[in-house]
């Protein structure tokens, strides 16, 4: 895997749909069924940028993090890309700050071996340490589905410079 990109981005403004989950109760997949049909209506013909964000309680540490670690999922896009907002929606503002921004290619089941090389390797090897904001990934519109064997997403993880302690 290649070293990541180190971006600084502003806050940002989506919408979208939300459950509580774990990774053992496997809501993900319905989530983003019910959100691309209202989605898509709402979207007609501009371009867009899907979000999946997983908003982590802020006392979690990642070594702890197991299948059973409720967390928040949001299916979402960027504003700019809905003309009308469906009722069953909400609103999420995205805070802006420093991202580490990996690629993973491949099916959503590789994804755990990506997420162990970020946080098992590159990050303790970094300068960098977790910052408590929401990790996301991000998928363009040619994105064809979590079984995709060619499915490119950016992997954006919440970073700070490492403290001195």
């Amino acid at each position: 895997m290649e070293q990541p990109q180190i971006v600084e981005i502003t806050t940002r403004q989506l919408i979208g749909m939300h459950i509580e989950t774990t990774l053992s109760e496997d809501k993900i997949r319905a989530l983003w069924s019910e959100f691309m049909p209202k989605f898509k209506k709402a979207a007609k013909g501009t371009s867009y940028k899907l979000y999946s964000i997983q908003i982590f309680d802020k006392n979690l540490k990642m070594s702890s993090f197991n299948p059973y670690t409720r967390f928040i999922k949001w299916a979402a896009v960027e504003r700019d890309a809905v003309r009308t907002i469906p009722e069953e929606m909400d609103y999420l503002t995205l805070p802006g700050g420093l991202y580490a921004v990996f690629i993973h290619k491949g099916p959503a089941d590789t994804f755990p071996e990506t997420s162990q090389h970020i946080i098992g390797q590159w990050l303790p090897n970094s300068e960098y340490e977790l910052d408590n904001r929401p990790h996301f990934e991000i998928m363009d519109e040619n994105y064809q589905g979590p079984d995709d064997p060619e499915a490119e997403e950016e992997v954006w993880i919440p970073v700070k410079m490492r403290s001195e302690t």
